[in-house]
């Protein structure tokens, strides 16, 4: 229940799905969070919740395609709490499931611009706000989809390797800072984004069973199981890890 008493985070996309479960998570950690996202109702009633559990959490609006705007929020934050120590990098979007020679330049941006240049941002405006606190942790979701690939969504493939990328130049980056930089690689797990795109595929419940099927384990995981390996790099147990690739995939990408 201490595992991060005394630590403020920022959570991108932070309302539902994973984020939802790493906020929660690290709130019950001890941690003090802020919760970053555009679904203002349900970023508002996730703070509310927390707070009704007297944990220190607050709702910030925020387009991490925008950089001005991140630069303003997380201004905004560190001033609030008075300090910064975890950056979680979760904002992200799938895109169409078109063919890379059917996809348009908007498409594809589209899905760049909060992907990749929503974590360059995040990342840009976190460092010297974490150089103040001495160091911390930034935990950037990049997905299995960032190691192996697959015949569909190239936009959402492209844009999660370059997460991973991103994430060991980083770390080598600002390892003298104190400041470590990992990421997370979910396999398939049930939140909205992973329904809307089985939706968007074809019957919901086949695809939910054919999706089952991709996992040794047998079955999709929860935003809980990814939650807790966000606690765990975002705590001081990890403290000598940075650069690393934390797969939590139901042993998709072991075959």
């Amino acid at each position: 229940m201490n595992r991060l008493t005394g630590k403020v985070a920022i959570v991108t996309g932070g309302a539902l799905g994973i984020g939802r479960a790493g906020v929660i998570r690290m709130a019950e950690e001890g941690a003090s969070v802020a919760v970053l996202d555009l679904q203002a109702d349900k970023g508002e009633a996730l703070a509310t919740e927390l707070r009704a559990r007297d944990f220190p959490a607050r709702f910030w609006r925020c387009d991490v395609s925008s950089e001005a705007e991140v630069s303003r929020v997380f201004g905004e934050v560190a001033a609030h709490f008075g300090r910064l120590d975890i950056v979680v990098n979760n904002a992200g979007v799938a895109g169409v499931n078109k063919p890379t020679h059917e996809l348009t330049e908007a498409e594809w941006d589209w899905v760049q611009s909060i992907n990749v240049k929503g974590v360059f941002f995040c990342t840009k405006h976190a460092i010297q706000i974490l150089r103040m606190a001495g160091g911390g942790s930034i935990i950037n979701l990049s997905s299995i989809y960032g190691l192996v690939s697959a015949p569909d969504i190239p936009a959402y493939h492209a844009s999660k390797g370059a997460v991973r990328l991103m994430t060991k130049t980083d770390a080598l980056l600002y390892a003298a800072d104190s400041i470590r930089v990992n990421s997370i690689h979910p396999g398939f797990i049930w939140t909205p984004l992973v329904e809307a795109h089985l939706k968007a595929s074809g019957d919901l419940e086949a695809g939910r069973v054919a999706t089952d099927a991709l996992h040794p384990l047998g079955h999709m995981g929860e935003p809980d199981d990814i939650a807790w390996g966000i606690v765990y790099l975002a705590s001081d147990e990890a403290k000598f890890i940075t650069g690393a690739e934390l797969v939590i995939d139901g042993g998709y990408t072991a075959r």
